[in-house]
Parts: C-alpha cells; structure tokens; sequence
C-alpha cells in the first residue's frame, strides 16, 4: 500500500530521538508532569513507527524519499 521512504541517516535518527523522548515520558510520568509524558510519548510513538515500519506520511506528501533504492 505505502511504499518505503525512511532510510539510513534518517530512520536511524528517528529510532534514536524516539528512544529518548520514550525516556523523556517516562521521566515525566514518574514526576507527576502528565502533560509533559503525554506530548513526549505521542511524539516517541510516531516517531518509532516510522523507524519501524521505513514509512512516513509527511515525507510522502512533500515528496521526499531518504530511502536507498537497489
């Protein structure tokens, strides 16, 4: 259905600033900062997804491919 647009540097970098706002969440969870852990951890779960899956909807509609191509 979606053709794979992130890759390399760039999936790599969302992999890791997704970890690092998932601990950000955490944090903020564990702090009774609420809606600090929920921005954080609505942005870790996008961003990982698009580490996951290689797709991003926002790359697709400005057309912008990162992914290498055999």
């Amino acid at each position: 259905m979606f053709e794979r647009n992130v890759g390399g540097l760039d999936r790599i970098a969302r992999g890791v600033i997704g970890a690092c706002l998932l601990a950000i969440a955490v944090g903020s969870f564990r702090a009774d900062r609420r809606s600090t852990a929920i921005v954080a951890a609505l942005g870790s779960a996008g961003l990982l997804f698009n580490f996951a899956t290689a797709r991003c909807g926002l790359n697709k509609l400005l057309s912008i491919d990162t992914c290498p191509r055999e």
